[in-house]
């Protein structure tokens, strides 16, 4: 990781991605997935390297039970922005889902080497070793996971999680 700034050049056009996605964004805060996926795509038609905009269409994609061309967006997104954290937990639960539980926690660590602690990537790391039916491992970053304070809904879900363990 560079401790580098980040050009102003970077910024600018992080600036604009994010400013060209602000539409789409608010149709998901409404849930209106099909409508958001529209302007999604017309982002991407003028930009195709929108990292913003792959991570969007992921959602709305997840959120439409398209769950394959979910995946196919969130490693589109990492493909123009290899850091992208959203990107990678949320490829690594979509993968789970899908049955590919050895890339799924392979996403989750990269995640984790990204950013070390994220509650977010402990998340996605337990459930993936706990799909693969690793319970170890799976309690290791599940306990974890609830250090980090997560909202209470998705705390008491895990904590259920591991009693049942």
């Amino acid at each position: 990781m560079s401790l580098r700034p980040k050009p102003a050049n970077d910024e600018g056009r992080d600036a604009a991605h994010w400013e060209a996605v602000e539409e789409a964004s608010e149709l998901l805060h409404e849930e209106r997935f099909r409508e958001a996926l529209v302007a999604l795509r017309n982002v991407l038609q003028r930009d195709p390297t929108n990292p913003y905009a792959f991570y969007l269409a992921g959602i709305a994609l997840y959120e439409s039970g398209e769950i394959e061309p979910s995946r196919d967006a969130y490693r589109a997104c990492l493909r123009v922005s290899p850091t992208h954290l959203g990107a990678r937990v949320a490829l690594s639960h979509v993968l789970r889902i899908l049955g590919d539980t050895k890339e799924a926690v392979r996403e989750g660590m990269e995640a984790l080497s990204q950013s070390p602690g994220d509650g977010d990537a402990l998340h996605a790391v337990g459930l993936a070793y706990l799909a693969r039916g690793e319970t170890v491992a799976a309690k290791k970053y599940l306990n974890a996971f609830l250090e980090t304070q997560p909202e209470f809904e998705v705390a008491e879900e895990v904590r259920g999680i591991l009693s049942e363990m």
